[in-house]
């Protein structure tokens, strides 16, 4: 499935990109006190003077004001968002060096963060490439071996491309024969790439450079020769991280040659709005394109016969109505997950070669959602999420169920991912009390072996996962994860996450900065709020459009049955999201501010009427609506954050987090939410920002930042939550 546009970003207490572990001493008493006083209000805070302007726009007879339109200006462009920054930060900065704990949290999620962690292998040939980090790195190195257990070889270190450890390795796919790899570089947090490649053999960058790349699948051709890519139009000087991005297509790089020798395979010139992915079938005859025209999973599927003198196109799956994600074909036999006729999704095949294609059902929709599916070892590999936990099946090609791959535990399982006629394949497994561990799979004699085991000096089973279902306000029965040091049984301080939109499941994940709020005895709870995929289509629509109030419903339930269920006090619960996240903490602070002792909305989405305006913000109107359609309008403007901050009310303490380089969410919508708030309340709790440099929306965050970052979330949470840091 196609997640590349979507406004999913890392949650800063619940990191599963670098998945945390460390030296941890015996756990302290884990009987907490049945009652957690939250801290008082700290004296009031001097914030600097935000100049209001007299913007105000007429939309279908409703005047809307926006006085802090300046603020959406480019802060590397505008000398006066670069000064209102830097005093923002002045006075965030001197209000956290003031919190208690912070530097022990800080120190804490260091030694925390010390411990080996390895990705998933892909092979490819004979050669196996991995990512390996060992432990303090801002970014993982890329390893590779030439058996599957000998000695490793260091190919690329992304800490030596920039002294800040800001530059990151993103996306990596090595060629069919393992001879070359194909990488991309991520500089500061931004969603633009630069393509390169490495002779394996050498450890040499050839003088291969592609740029303009953004939102881009990456494939090698079957003869190892090139590469196919997607690509934008050159951004206007100075709109490299403002400027809406249309006209993306698809091309072909032969090595050796320059970029502007790449030949044209696919574009759509008549609907600009389109993303245009691609990956070569399986038996490299065929290029399968996809096309969509937002984050929604209603895809046009395109057989391209690349190999011609000028490419010929023939549309397999027309109609952007449903998803359509190529898994892989043997022959002319093409297999894809969907959600035609099936909102929990289920595996059809297609034999491109007849006269009329026909969609054969091979593996039904089951009461489980379908999350995702390999074809690896002459079987079809599916998983699937139960209540939001992970359960793998394999099947034969003709969709006859085989056996249930056993896991450790109740967790998420990641990978299987390989070639249709080799059996092996690698998997990951990790859950909220257990770090990242690499399985070797063998599809034929359905045997497991630990590949990888981070090494852990404290116990996983100190701390205790349950699952719990509370009732929302129309009764939907909502899922949610509980996680504590056993023996708690009284109401602590607890934070509680989620995300809510886009299609994006959440489900359990190990993490660093998490584990060190677990230690001083605070809970962590994740929902599984509608908008999400735990449960299909069903569960996403619940949570869009005009049913986006479901989504704040079902968060704002998980706090009040955290409370009446005794696993927080009132006065003791901190709430937090990312990106679409944080749109779902800046909404429900202001529907319910007397819920919620402190906020972290992070790179959110806050002003609802102008997201569309800006760099990939135009995608996501499929799961927030048209700001220009009168109906949508008046949904958005009914929950959105910046709009529906009111003067005279006691807000939460809010810490708000973004980053300059964000060209996901535009900073600018965190900049006008904050200044809205500190005119709206100046006095009581502090409404502050932290404002990172070069970090982007999340991903490529280097180690140290992220360590950062997470103690001064942390250590807020904690202050006015009242859970004491020892």
């Amino acid at each position: 499935m196609r997640k590349s546009l979507i406004l999913m970003t890392l949650p800063i207490a619940a990191c599963s990109t670098t998945p945390p572990a460390g030296p941890l001493p015996a756990p302290p008493q884990a009987e907490a006190p049945a009652v957690v006083e939250a801290a008082p209000a700290p004296a009031a805070l001097t914030y600097p003077q935000t100049a209001r302007g007299d913007v105000v726009d007429t939309q279908f007879g409703t005047a809307v004001a926006d006085p802090y339109r300046w603020l959406e200006n480019d802060v590397r462009k505008d000398p006066a968002v670069a000064t209102w920054v830097a005093e923002q930060n002045k006075v965030t900065d001197a209000f956290l060096d003031t919190l208690p704990g912070r530097d022990i949290l800080k120190k804490r999620m260091t030694e925390l963060f010390n411990y080996e962690r390895v990705g998933n292998p892909v092979k490819k040939g004979s050669r196996y490439f991995y990512q390996r980090n060992t432990g303090l790195q801002n970014q993982s190195p890329l390893y590779v071996r030439d058996s599957v257990n000998g000695p490793e070889r260091l190919l690329i270190d992304p800490n030596s491309f920039s002294t800040d450890g800001a530059t990151a390795l993103a996306e990596w796919v090595p060629s069919e024969d393992g001879r070359y790899l194909l990488y991309a570089i991520q500089d500061g947090g931004s969603d633009w790439r630069t393509l390169k490649v490495l002779d394996v053999a050498s450890g040499k960058v050839v003088a291969d450079e592609i740029k303009w790349v953004k939102f881009s699948g990456l494939s090698w051709s079957k003869d190892n020769r090139g590469f196919f890519y997607s690509r934008f139009p050159e951004s206007r000087e100075g709109q490299d991280f403002q400027s809406l991005n249309k006209n993306q297509a698809v091309y072909y790089h032969r090595l050796g040659q320059p970029q502007s020798a790449d030949r044209l395979m696919f574009d759509r010139p008549d609907k600009p709005e389109l993303s245009n992915t691609a990956t070569v079938s399986d038996d490299g005859s065929t290029l399968v394109v996809t096309s969509s025209s937002g984050t929604d999973e209603r895809y046009e599927v395109t057989l391209v016969d690349w190999q011609k003198a000028k490419p010929t196109r023939r549309v397999l799956i027309p109609g952007f109505t449903h998803d359509y994600s190529y898994i892989g074909n043997r022959g002319s036999t093409y297999y894809f997950q969907t959600n035609d006729g099936a909102p929990r999704l289920k595996v059809v095949a297609i034999d491109v070669n007849a006269a009329r294609p026909n969609r054969r059902t091979i593996v039904p929709e089951q009461a489980e959602t379908l999350s995702g599916s390999s074809l690896v070892g002459g079987k079809l590999i599916t998983s699937y999420l139960k209540d939001a936990a992970t359960e793998v099946r394999v099947h034969s090609l003709t969709g006859a169920r085989e056996r249930v791959i056993e896991l450790p535990g109740l967790g998420t399982a990641g990978g299987f991912s390989g070639d249709l006629d080799d059996p092996e394949t690698f998997f990951s497994f990790a859950s909220f009390n257990r770090p990242t561990t690499i399985y070797r799979y063998n599809v034929g004699s359905n045997a497991s072996t630990a590949w990888f085991e981070p090494k852990l000096l404290f116990n996983p089973d100190d701390f205790a996962v349950e699952q719990r279902f509370f009732a929302s306000k129309d009764g939907t029965r909502v899922p949610m994860f509980i996680v504590r040091k056993k023996g708690i049984t009284g109401p602590v301080p607890t934070l509680l996450y989620a995300y809510g939109g886009f299609n994006v499941s959440l489900t359990p994940s190990f993490s660093a900065t998490r584990l060190a709020w677990l230690e001083q005895g605070g809970a962590y709870v994740l929902a599984n709020i509608r908008g999400g995929g735990e449960y299909g289509k069903a569960w996403h629509d619940a949570g869009r459009l005009a049913n986006k109030q479901n989504v704040f419903d079902d968060f704002i339930g998980a706090g009040e049955a955290l409370i009446a269920q005794g696993v927080t006090p009132k006065g003791g619960l901190a709430v937090q999201g990312g990106s679409n996240g944080g749109l779902l903490i800046g909404a429900v602070v202001n529907q319910r501010p007397d819920l919620f002792a402190a906020a972290n909305p992070a790179v959110g989405v806050m002003d609802m009427l102008r997201f569309d305006r800006f760099t990939a913000g135009r995608y996501w109107v499929d799961d927030y609506g048209y700001p220009n359609k009168e109906a949508d309008f008046r949904t958005l403007l009914a929950y959105s954050p910046y709009h529906n901050v009111k003067a005279n009310v006691s807000y939460p303490a809010i810490l708000v987090t973004t980053a300059d380089t964000d060209d996901r969410v535009v900073p600018g919508h965190s900049f006008k939410y904050v200044a809205a708030l500190q005119n709206a309340h100046p006095t009581g709790n502090p409404q502050l920002i932290r404002i990172e440099t070069r970090a982007g929306h999340g991903s490529g965050k280097p180690t140290d930042k992220i360590i950062e970052e997470a103690s001064d979330v942390t250590a807020f949470m904690a202050k006015f939550t009242g859970l004491p840091i020892k």
